[in-house]
């Protein structure tokens, strides 16, 4: 009887709610990761340049690390509005760094171009105090910032787009040379900036970027990661939706072939009936589980 009385009570006790992993993860993050916000790579023009860095506590030695760049067709966006596309990266344990750049409103092409170049320099630099695996940076963006991520990805510094870098950024052996990244995820972004500035692709953000410049051609050339194309570029995973109307999907679809032409490692994954990137929960499931492929084939992952 005394038996039946105690399983009765422990039947009719209120049970305690348990936390989903992605609960126990959000609580825990706070203690898993120190947030060294607004620190300044750079001052161009007078503008201090900035970006965010998340960092793991508790661990010892180099992490991997994404570098990851907003969009906003090069004259709007925020890293503080971007800030969710980082939170799969935190989770998967890796360090992060959140970059801004200078706006249109700011500075005309090819400022973004130059700064973005400078905070991969200026991580690189700085790898010892942000515990930074030279060999594991992905640089990744979406939209102006897919565009940002492949020009810094693989422009080199004979391009003379550092020459505004602090101290001339990155230090020690083969200082003249940009740090070379491990892989760049370029979510929809732009690859031939000539084709967005007339014709039938010609897009406003695009010309505001460049403004009334007399040589924007040229210099549309010279900025554009379509013009980069060589066998020996890291391995590049572009996402994007084949109904995509700020974007045309055929700025992905020509790297591609250019990438396939010269034998550089590269995939394209389409989302197909996308917009830009309006992709559904299920879509980004699907990605995120493409990027884990394409990062395990290259041993970064």
């Amino acid at each position: 009887m005394l038996k039946f009385a105690t399983l009765l009570v422990l039947a009719c006790a209120p049970a305690f709610p348990q936390l989903s992993p992605a609960e126990t993860w959000a609580v825990r993050s706070q203690n898993e990761y120190a947030i060294r916000a607004n620190v300044t790579y750079g001052v161009q023009n007078n503008v201090e340049t900035k970006l965010d860095a998340y960092v793991r506590r508790g661990v010892t030695g180099s992490q991997p690390t994404l570098i990851f760049i907003h969009g906003g067709g090069w004259i709007l966006g925020t890293k503080e509005a971007s800030a969710m596309s980082i939170e799969p990266w935190l989770e998967m344990g890796w360090n992060v760094f959140n970059v801004e750049y200078r706006l249109a409103k700011v500075s005309l092409a090819p400022a973004a171009v130059e700064d973005c170049q400078c905070a991969l320099r200026f991580i690189a630099d700085h790898a010892k105090d942000y515990n930074v695996d030279l060999g594991r940076i992905v640089v990744m963006g979406e939209s102006a910032g897919g565009h940002l991520a492949l020009t810094t990805g693989i422009i080199p510094a004979s391009a003379g787009f550092v020459r505004q870098c602090p101290g001339g950024g990155f230090t020690g052996p083969g200082a003249s040379e940009n740090p070379k990244v491990a892989a760049i995820l370029n979510w929809y972004g732009i690859t031939d900036l000539n084709d967005m500035l007339s014709g039938p692709n010609q897009r406003g953000y695009a010309v505001a970027w460049f403004g009334s410049m007399p040589d924007r051609e040229e210099l549309a050339r010279k900025v554009s990661p379509i013009q980069y194309v060589r066998r020996d570029l890291p391995p590049i995973l572009t996402i994007q939706g084949d109904a995509d109307p700020i974007v045309p999907y055929s700025q992905s679809t020509r790297l591609r072939d250019a990438l396939e032409k010269a034998g550089a490692p590269n995939d394209l994954y389409t989302v197909h009936g996308a917009g830009h990137g309006n992709f559904s929960p299920d879509d980004r499931v699907k990605i995120y589980e493409k990027i884990h492929e394409f990062l395990t084939k290259y041993k970064i992952m």
